[in-house]
């Protein structure tokens, strides 16, 4: 496919994406609401996307940045944030500062950790990793529960009284004007995943997701290359944590479970691991397709389940796969993909 057949496609997706709200509107406020939770989700497998399908690395403890964006937004704009000394019974009349000033910050505090996180997983492989990441996902949770960190992050209650998204007077309570916030930084990070997947960078974290020993003996700095990826995991994952404190008024450990990662996990892997527009259809039909079938009633989960082994048991390389990925599991002898890159691709990379 050709660069402006794909540009064109791109285009129109974006147009339509656009125009969804207001089809979704037609049948209830309800609708809308779900596109906004879809298209957080959107957020946070984009960059789980970088982690798992560009640089190989089976994070399962991804909530943990999730958590990190919603409280860290909570903190700084909430009326009963420690910051202002303000309580649920007495708010203070305004946050710390609002949300635009928060979220650079948030993005910060949410790279540092991805780093503190990735630094000490540097020789970790496959499940080992995945085992780690849980572990770190769950530490981040108790955490904020524990009675240590109580007076600036709530207990069990949360942070509640969380500012809405300030935007030239307009209610972002809104459903409809929400989502059109939410999908401007989406549409900016999908544009940095498809910088990102394109360059030296992108280059070399598919030689490392390949062989990591091969990648390295050809000079890509392994341990660099992963640090990165978690930093850029976080930056992008952060931001969904950030909308969902600014949607609910609130930032709750409740919501930031174990769940939330395999979710996540779930619409990569629906999408087509490695694929920027699959993470987008894989959040549209993760997260509409249970409303669609509400009307069965009890069997809606059994159905819904049933839907998602059909899905991957007809198509595993996912509903839009990356093309490398497609080649590796269907086996295609006819156009052979090299599974590290050439020497002439990594120059400079390292």
């Amino acid at each position: 496919m050709n660069q402006n057949k794909k540009l064109f496609i791109f285009l129109l997706a974006g147009v339509a994406l656009l125009v969804l709200p207001l089809v979704a509107q037609q049948f209830g406020n309800a609708w809308v609401r779900i596109l906004d939770t879809a298209m957080i989700y959107v957020l946070l497998a984009l960059g789980l996307n970088i982690v798992v399908g560009y640089a190989g690395l089976l994070d399962l403890g991804y909530v943990a940045f999730y958590a990190v964006g919603a409280y860290s937004v909570a903190v700084f704009t909430a009326t009963t944030s420690y910051l202002v000394g303000g309580t649920v019974n007495a708010p203070a009349a305004a946050g710390y500062t609002n949300f635009w000033v928060a979220v650079p910050i948030t993005i910060l505090i949410s790279v540092a950790i991805g780093v503190a996180i990735g630094a000490p997983v540097l020789r970790l492989r496959g499940d080992y990793l995945a085992i780690v990441t849980l572990g770190f996902g769950e530490i981040i949770r108790t955490l904020v529960l524990s009675d240590w960190l109580k007076p600036r992050m709530g207990g069990p209650q949360g942070i509640t009284n969380v500012a809405a998204v300030p935007f030239f007077g307009l209610n972002t309570r809104n459903a409809q004007i929400l989502y059109y916030l939410i999908f401007g930084f989406a549409a900016l990070a999908f544009f940095v995943a498809v910088r990102l997947k394109t360059s030296r960078v992108g280059r070399a974290w598919a030689a490392m997701r390949e062989d990591e020993d091969i990648a390295e003996g050809m000079g890509v700095s392994v341990i660099r290359y992963k640090l990165l990826a978690f930093a850029a995991g976080a930056a992008i994952g952060c931001l969904g944590g950030a909308f969902f404190a600014a949607k609910l008024s609130v930032a709750n450990p409740g919501s930031f479970t174990l769940l939330v990662s395999i979710n996540v996990l779930a619409v990569v892997v629906l999408g087509g691991i490695g694929s920027i527009p699959g993470v987008v259809v894989g959040s549209l039909v993760l997260v509409g397709l249970p409303e669609l079938l509400r009307e069965f009633g009890e069997f809606r989960l059994h159905i819904y389940g049933a839907i998602l082994v059909a899905i991957m048991l007809i198509k595993p390389e996912g509903l839009i796969p990356d093309k490398r990925r497609a080649l590796e599991l269907r086996g295609d002898d006819h156009q052979p993909e090299k599974a590290v890159l050439s020497a002439s691709e990594t120059e400079g990379v390292q």
